[in-house]
């Protein structure tokens, strides 16, 4: 084999996967998703657009788009979000647009939605992976809420209302990880998006071919 040939054949193509995650508020579904990017460098989040104001440290473009309701109107009426929902009183969405130049240009997508924004998902995400974070308890997920600092107790009573109803949509879901210790949790999440990247499926044929000619 010449040089110019093996060089040829080294070079694999690939598109990316896309990953969606789901959790209860206060599950550590974001801070799970922000370590694992930290680990896996081709691992993109995709980021949403909002209509909430931004918590303490988050910054616009960077944890989400942060945009008023008018602005995210046109956005729906442009046909932009390939899923949005009203959450807690506010608004989300996932840009269609941007998972789909994240994956042309070969980078895995994280999507950090939750489980109304996974269902709208499964119509123009056919072949993304679904992962549902649990908590250990409701009892733990309602420390992890005051914890934090960052709702009124109108608003975690809310949450934890509304956590029995998401928590019954698991078995939508491709893989359920407990979050009951961070660190285990994301070593499972890793094993999950390395095995899901060596499934045959997702091998490129043509790449492959090239090696047996």
């Amino acid at each position: 084999m010449t040089n110019a040939k093996a060089k040829k054949t080294s070079k694999k193509k690939s598109t990316g996967t896309t990953f969606v995650v789901s959790a209860p508020s206060g599950a550590g579904k974001s801070t799970l998703c922000s370590r694992l990017m930290s680990k896996m460098p081709n691992l993109k989040l995709s980021v949403s657009y909002t209509t909430r104001p931004p918590r303490k440290g988050e910054k616009q473009d960077v944890h989400y788009s942060f945009v008023t309701e008018k602005k995210f109107m046109n956005l729906i009426a442009k046909g932009e979000f390939a899923e949005w929902a009203m959450v807690h009183g506010n608004l989300y969405g996932t840009s269609l647009k941007r998972i789909r130049k994240l994956n042309r240009d070969g980078y895995d997508i994280i999507l950090d939605v939750d489980v109304r924004g996974a269902q709208q998902l499964r119509s123009t995400c056919n072949e993304a992976v679904y992962i549902f974070i649990l908590p250990p308890s409701l009892r733990t997920l309602k420390k992890r809420l005051k914890d934090r600092s960052t709702d009124s107790s109108e608003t975690i009573t809310q949450r934890m209302k509304n956590a029995g109803g998401e928590i019954a949509h698991y078995r939508e879901y491709d893989y359920v990880v407990v979050n009951d210790n961070i660190d285990q949790a994301l070593k499972d999440l890793e094993s999950i998006i390395s095995s899901t990247k060596l499934r045959t499926e997702r091998a490129d044929h043509g790449w492959i071919k090239n090696i047996i000619r």
